[in-house]
């Protein structure tokens, strides 16, 4: 097992609780005890009501006498009421306001972490997380359920008490009942829970299937493997299905058991409560108002389950909260020892610097790293992505402590400064602005502590932004949205630029501020920059190297070494130099197509798997991409609505199948629902038997007793079969369901699955979530209905039939008893309405903040952050306040009514006996019949699901069911060649993927490849050699042009003969977590690779040898995505299932570009070899890779710009790929 959950002890939750919540505690303790102490007091009452109406049925006071009696319900109603009040309202207010604290603390200590915690220990999803979630947690561990638990317990103990006092020889006898009862109580949900989680496990291995399939969609289409997913996913749900029949089965056991034991209990009590009554001469009433106390009570004890989970929640998330609320910080912001000068010069010096990441220690980025940067000179860091540039930038915002040497500050050591001072001197700029989701105004503001509107103002003009912020609507006061997304990229920049010079700051920062800008922004933003830099000590990291001609030196920065360094002019003096390299690259790329460039500058294959290329990518076009994406959500909204109704015969069509089992449930149904009205009338017998004579009563007595018996067997054999029946028709639903939705989407064409609504985390819940809500929709609420049907049907016909006078009047009364049984379980469950939403608001703020660290501490903006919050804080604390004493009225007032109702019932039955319309028996048989049927409705339909999300789900499953796929692998139609030579030409080929409209891939492109030929693709990246690769697998089809195969265009062939033609081997191959020789055979469609094959096939990707070396050879389990092999040998397991499938065709996507140079020789062999008579296409940025193909094609904006063979190319002056190949050499050297 795991590791045991580390908790904090209970009394730790309440370490931030002040006065006022003490005294809300003490007084929400009291109350609770009233209330707990009420239900034996009215069972009291009961007892008395009992023997003042049986004692005196032939006397002419009656009435007097039972009013009496029902003045003393009133009473026990208002004293509950308040009690309940306080209970609810204390609690629910103390949790709110304890849990608000500790959540403002939590944020404020993580706000002053160092960034390196940022780095290893959490992230922002997980802060946000624990904001929202964990405090949720503890709210409901620290708020109403203490409460609860105490109103229970007081419930327990004052029910054993009375029923000590009011007759202890009967209470010793039924304590045997006591254990039985609490522990089938307790049994029920750890059996549920336990079946539940084998249910889950076994559709964990479904989901499994699922994540795997989709996640690697494009494997499992090239290598046509849809039939096996959906083999073995079928196999895991029939698992599934099993587990949750048998959960069904032992849930309904639970439930029998405890009604069992429940009317057994009651059965003993009558027979030996009888024999009391004669020989000990005890009441009637005392002996009823033992039963009912005793039971109640020891039910109340079963009751406290949910509490006590609650409590064990709670101090878990307690544990990692409080945890990190004690840490220290090793850069601490809120610390304000250290020196303060009266200003700095603005001198930098780096001496001596060793530094690692704290997310990564084992790689150095900076080993022996010494800088020196005068005061007010502009310093330029260059080098290619990856080498420690912006490392620099962050250890002189003291984000990080080097791990040895030191950083100078005008040679001061900058860990002597007061952090949140210095941070005040220096300002940043970074690539990415980060603004927070207020207005321009307050963005702005951030820079320094309460500025003036008119600072504000000039820092806009001198940041270029006045212009754009006057045109605004609003002005200043515009709201920015989420990360700024309202403003272009070039706006956003000129706002941080604003936010920076407000600080004024000594030291500028600036951290490829202009990199995601278009010329134009980039234009006006670099002369912002300009008018700034003067006068002050300025730091520039950029990739382009047009932003640092003018600096007054540059360093030119390769794996944390300065290689050069000097001025613009000096540098270009050595031509070899890195420095001349890298210019003369960016020259060969200024096309007349400035925007093309922009992008290309950045994919500079000098910045090769930099972090930033994928980032500025996006944010490239940021207004449109969001107009854009808010259009897309609309259509959604509406296609959704349109979709929400689902007709309920939709989906029971579905469950067609199963209409005898259906019917069979539901005739089993009705009988469960009659248990509840036939219990009331037995029990009024039974009052009525213990005023007969004392012959009669002892064999009436023993009869009713045995009675009670059968009604518990009854109750034990019709639950099981009720739920079992239910379980199999809603489990064969859910199967079909699932099967049938999981076919839908693994034929669906790859471009479906680039959808971020379609991601395999969003069709995996769908899949295992909405399928199980369906369910709810079909069989809990039919099973459902057709309970309460029998059991309100049942309840009337008992009660007319006795005295239809009294029935009316109770029938009145009844919606109230029913209203107040339903608060009652929703009591149990809580009143705290999902916390989550009321806090989404807030949590947004701490979102911004916890996601731009980097900009709070550099702007020193923690407090700032803490007052946002805390404004947006209080109306939430307002509204659990005010829900607070809502509930509290809410549940005091259901009990005033509960026993005003009894009252009122009996006062009622009085009158009606003394005017001799009825009998006394009657009276009690209506009162319990009707009251038993109501208290059977309510608290089954407490458990009702929540038929709104079932529709929601119903309509997401059919969106997926009646979803057409463009390219669907399943279609057998179109032509099957005989032989295939392996000729491909693409003809005037235009394509955008459809998630990103506005980029155009290839614009007319035209190319062939010959038979047999090795074809090269190189380019820098997002040139769209990759696509090519895509589009010869008909992964999408083309806008316009065709491509041919053999001179028969593709869409005319059959797709999946068309896939089976070709082999593919991808930059990161996806093995899937199964045995190595499985992962061969998946090329061949799993079983119909023979052993020979799959050795010839290992052999030939030279991965015989390593297979064999490994223990269990080809049973070896790869592990979750292949991640127990390494690099190399994923790469080859990947080769050898290409070549099983015999290709025609090979297509290999940067095969050997992650690997280090060992494997990738020895992978190459493989290729070399495999390559032999095939025709082959190879996309890849190593350059040593593609030297032997026949023809090697250039790709650039789109069309093909070079093709011939290494020779010639490379001969061309000037052209794209000499000088791919010179920045290589330059590279590696």
């Amino acid at each position: 097992m795991e590791e045991k959950t580390k908790t904090v002890p209970f009394y730790k939750l309440f370490s931030f609780s002040d006065s006022t919540d003490v005294l809300l505690m003490i007084v929400g303790s009291i109350g609770a005890i009233g209330n707990g102490v009420g239900f034996p007091l009215m069972t009291l009452l009961f007892g008395d009501l009992i023997d003042s109406i049986g004692q005196n049925q032939s006397n002419k006071d009656i009435v007097e006498i039972v009013s009496k009696v029902c003045l003393k319900f009133v009473y026990l109603g208002l004293g509950t009421l308040g009690a309940a009040f306080l209970q609810v309202a204390c609690w629910m207010i103390t949790g709110e306001r304890q849990a608000a604290r500790i959540r403002s603390l939590y944020l404020k200590t993580i706000l002053r972490q160092d960034i390196g915690f940022f780095d290893v220990e959490t992230s922002t999803g997980e802060v946000v997380g624990r904001m929202s979630g964990d405090t949720v947690l503890i709210l409901e561990a620290m708020g109403e359920k203490v409460g609860k638990f105490i109103q229970l317990i007081a419930t327990f103990v004052g029910g054993f008490v009375l029923a000590f006092v009011k007759g202890w020889l009967l209470t010793l006898v039924m304590l045997v009942s006591i254990p039985l009862l609490a522990i089938a109580g307790a049994a029920m949900p750890i059996i549920v829970t336990r079946a539940s989680s084998r249910e889950q496990a076994a559709y964990a291995k479904a989901s499994t299937v699922v994540e795997q399939t989709l996640g690697s969609i494009r494997t499992v289409a090239s290598f046509t493997g849809e039939k096996q997913a959906m083999k073995s996913y079928r196999e895991f749900i029939n698992l599934a299905y099993r587990a949750s029949v048998k959960q069904g089965f032992s849930m309904g056991l639970g439930l029998g058991v405890v009604f069992f034991v429940f009317f057994c209990s009651y059965a003993l009590a009558i027979w030996f409560g009888g024999e009391m009554i004669l020989k000990k001469g005890y009441t009637g009433g005392e002996v009823v108002n033992v039963m009912v106390t005793v039971v109640a009570s020891s039910m109340s004890l079963g009751q406290t389950t949910p509490c006590l989970t609650a409590f064990a929640a709670g101090k878990a998330a307690a544990y990692k909260m409080f945890e990190t609320i004690e840490r220290k910080p090793s850069i601490d912001a809120f610390d304000l020892n250290g020196k303060v000068l009266e200003d700095i010069r603005g001198e930098i010096e780096l001496r001596d610097v060793c530094f690692s990441y704290p997310a990564r220690p084992m790689e150095e980025v900076f080993g022996g790293f010494s800088l020196l940067i005068p005061s007010g000179a502009t310093a330029a860091l260059v080098g290619e992505s990856g080498s420690g540039k912006s490392s620099v930038i962050s250890l002189i915002e003291r984000f990080y402590d080097p791990s040895s040497g030191s950083v100078l500050i005008d040679g001061v050591n900058l860990k002597e400064f007061q952090l949140k001072w210095i941070r005040g001197k220096i300002g940043l700029v970074s690539q990415e602005p980060v603004l927070f989701s207020s207005s321009i105004m307050e963005n702005i503001g951030y820079g320094k502590e309460n500025a003036t509107v008119e600072e504000i103002q000039a820092a806009a003009k001198l940041a270029n932004a006045a212009n754009f912020i006057d045109k605004l609507p609003r002005g200043l006061e515009t709201l920015v949205g989420e990360h700024g997304t309202q403003l272009s990229g070039g706006q956003k920049q000129r706002i941080a630029i604003a936010r920076a010079i407000l600080k004024d700051p000594r030291i500028l920062l600036l951290d490829e501020a202009t990199s995601a800008l278009d010329a134009e922004s980039e234009r006006v933003v670099q002369e912002a920059l300009d008018r700034v830099m003067m006068s002050r000590t300025t730091v520039i990291v950029a990739h382009r190297l047009s932003t640092v001609r003018n600096a007054d030196m540059i360093a030119v920065i390769h794996r944390g070494k300065i290689v050069e360094e000097g001025s613009h002019s000096e540098l270009l003096k050595d031509h070899e130099g890195a420095y001349a390299q890298l210019i003369r690259l960016q020259k060969i790329k200024k096309e007349p197509k400035r925007l093309e460039s922009s992008n290309e500058l950045r994919d500079r294959s000098i910045n090769r798997g930099s972090s930033r290329n994928i980032r500025t990518r996006v944010h490239d076009d940021d207004s449109v991409s969001v107009l854009g994406l808010l259009g897309r959500q609309e259509n959604t909204e509406i296609s959704r609505e349109q979709s929400r109704n689902v007709s309920i015969t939709r989906i029971a069509a579905l469950n067609k199948p199963e209409t005898t089992i259906l019917i069979l449930g539901t005739l089993l149904g009705a009988v469960n629902g009659t248990i509840f009205p036939i219990f009331g009338i037995l029990f009024a017998k039974v009052i009525e038997a213990f005023f007969k004579p004392p012959h009669d009563m002892k064999r009436d007595s023993r009869f009713w007793s045995m009675i009670f018996v059968l009604l518990g067997v009854a109750s034990l054999i019709v639950y099981p079969m009720h739920t079992y029946l239910f379980a199999v028709a809603g489990g064969r639903l859910i199967q079909r369901i699932r099967v049938m939705c999981f076919e839908k989407v693994v034929h669906m064409e790859v471009g479906w699955f680039d959808d971020p609504e379609n991601s395999s985390g969003t069709i995996g819940s769908r899949l295992s979530a909405d399928a199980a809500l369906i369910k709810t929709l079909v069989g809990d609420s039919l099973s459902l209905s057709v309970k309460n049907a029998a059991a309100a049907v049942s309840g009337l016909i008992i009660a007319f039939t006795a005295s239809w006078k009294l029935a009316v009047i109770i029938l009145v009364m009844i919606p109230l008893i029913g209203i107040n049984g339903y608060l009652q379980i929703k009591f149990i469950k809580g009143f705290t309405a999902d916390a989550k939403a009321k806090y989404e608001e807030a949590s947004q703020v701490a979102n911004d903040a916890v996601g731009s660290i980097r900009t709070v501490a550099s702007f020193c903006a923690e407090e700032k952050v803490m007052e946002m919050y805390k404004k947006r804080c209080e109306d939430t604390i307002k509204s659990g306040i005010k829900q607070g004493l809502i509930s509290g009225v809410g549940f005091g007032i259901s009990f005033f009514v509960l026993y005003s109702v009894y009252a009122s019932c009996f006062y009622v039955g009085a009158r009606l006996v003394k005017a001799g319309r009825t009998n006394f028996n009657d009276v009690f048989q209506v009162f319990l019949a009707l009251t038993m049927t109501a208290i059977g409705i309510s608290q089954a339909s407490s458990f009702a699901p929540d038929s709104s999300k079932a529709k929601g789900a119903a309509a997401s499953i059919f969106g997926i069911i009646d979803g057409k796929s463009m390219i669907d692998s399943r279609d057998e139609s179109g032509l099957v060649l005989e032989n295939v030579k392996g000729d491909i030409e693409l003809c005037h080929i235009s394509f955008t993927y459809q998630t990103r409209p506005d980029v155009q891939i290839f614009r007319d492109l035209c190319f062939a490849i010959r038979a047999g030929q090795t074809v090269a693709l190189v380019g820098e990246s997002g040139s769209g050699k990759s696509t090519v690769i895509s589009l010869l697998q008909r992964f999408y089809d083309p806008d316009s042009g065709h491509i041919t195969l053999d001179r028969v265009e593709l869409k005319k062939l059959q797709l999946k003969w068309v896939r089976q033609q070709m082999g593919l081997v991808g930059q990161e191959p996806v093995l899937f977590n199964d045995t190595i020789r499985s992962n061969i055979a998946y090329g061949k469609g799993g079983d119909e690779a023979s052993e020979a094959e799959i050795i010839a096939a290992a052999e030939l990707a030279n991965a015989h040898g390593f297979i064999s070396s490994i223990q269990q050879g080809y049973d070896t389990v790869v592990g979750e995505r292949g991640i127990q092999l390494s690099g190399g040998q994923k790469q080859r397991v990947a080769i050898a299932r290409a070549i099983v499938k015999e290709p025609k065709i090979l297509l290999l996507d940067e095969a050997t570009s992650a690997l280090d140079a060992e494997s990738e020789r020895v992978v190459q062999d493989a290729l070399d070899r495999v390559m032999v008579n095939r025709t082959t296409v190879v996309v890849a940025h190593r350059l040593s890779t593609i030297k032997n193909a026949d023809v090697i094609a250039v790709v650039k904006n789109g069309v093909i710009v070079e093709k011939g063979t290494h020779e010639t190319l490379i001969n061309i002056e000037g052209g794209v790929y000499a000088s791919l190949v010179q920045l290589h050499i330059s590279a590696s050297s």
